[in-house]
C-alpha cells in the first residue's frame, strides 16, 4: 500500500495536476488502493504547491470519466447473451436474473450512474450495466461527470484543508464504505438462500412425483 501511495505522489509531483487524472483512471479500472486514500492524497500534494487544486478536481474528474469509459465499453462489447450465458454457469444464478438487473438499471439508469459514483465500491460497477443496457453515451457521460466531480471534489478539498492530516478521510468514508459492503453480502446471502431453498424445493417436489405409482384407469 505505501508502495502504490508513494508511486501516487511521484506521478503527481513529476507531471502536476494531469498526473491526479491518471492515478484516478486507474484507480476506477485497477482499483490497488481505494479513491479515499488517493484522492485526500491529491489535496494534500495541491496544498504543497505542486498545482493548483481546482485544475486538481478537473483533472481528476476527467480521470474518473475516462476509467468508466473503459467499464462501460467492456459492457457493450461483452452483451447481455455472453453475461447471462456466464450467469447460468454460476451456482444459484440464472440468466433472469441478470436481465431483471439490467431491466431494472433501464428504469433507473440515471440515478444508478449519478448515485453510484458516490458509494464506495459501486463507484467502478455501475459502468458495466450501463454499457450492457446501451445507455446513450452522452446521458452516462452527463450523469458519470456529475456523480464524479461531487464525489472527487469532496475528498480532494478535505485532503487540501486537512493538510498533512489528510489520512483522516479515509478513517470516515472507510467505514461507511463497509457498511455498504456489508449491506451488499446480506443481500447476496439472502437472494442465494431463496434460490437454494427454492432448487431444493423443486428438487424434493420432482422426486415426491416420481415415486408416486401411477393411478389406476377404471376398468370399461
Amino acid at each position: 500500500m505505501e508502495a502504490v501511495l508513494d508511486w501516487v505522489v511521484l506521478v503527481m509531483r513529476t507531471i502536476g495536476s494531469p498526473g491526479v487524472g491518471v492515478a484516478t483512471a486507474l484507480e476506477t479500472v485497477f482499483p490497488p488502493v481505494p479513491s479515499e486514500l488517493v484522492l485526500p492524497l491529491a489535496g494534500y500534494t495541491a496544498s504543497q504547491g505542486h498545482y493548483g487544486l481546482w485544475p486538481a478536481i478537473a483533472w481528476a474528474t476527467t480521470g474518473s470519466l475516462v476509467g468508466a469509459l473503459t467499464l462501460y465499453w467492456l459492457g457493450a462489447a461483452w452483451g447481455l447473451e455472453r453475461i447471462c450465458a456466464l450467469a447460468d454457469r454460476i451456482p444459484l444464478m440464472h440468466a433472469e436474473d441478470v436481465r431483471r438487473a439490467v431491466a431494472w438499471f433501464g428504469r433507473n439508469g440515471r440515478k444508478a450512474v449519478f448515485l453510484g459514483r458516490l458509494v464506495p465500491g459501486v463507484r467502478s460497477l455501475v459502468s458495466i450495466p450501463a454499457g450492457v443496457d446501451r445507455m446513450p453515451l452522452a446521458t452516462f457521460c452527463v450523469y458519470t461527470t456529475a456523480g464524479s466531480l461531487a464525489w472527487n471534489a469532496a475528498l480532494i478539498l478535505a485532503g487540501y484543508e486537512l493538510g498533512a492530516q489528510w489520512h483522516l478521510v479515509e478513517g470516515y468514508v472507510g467505514p461507511a464504505g463497509n457498511v455498504i459492503y456489508v449491506l451488499l453480502a446480506v443481500v447476496v446471502v439472502v437472494v442465494a438462500a431463496r434460490r437454494l431453498r427454492h432448487r431444493v424445493t423443486a428438487s424434493v417436489s420432482g422426486a415426491t412425483r416420481r415415486s408416486r405409482p401411477p393411478h389406476s384407469r377404471p376398468p370399461r
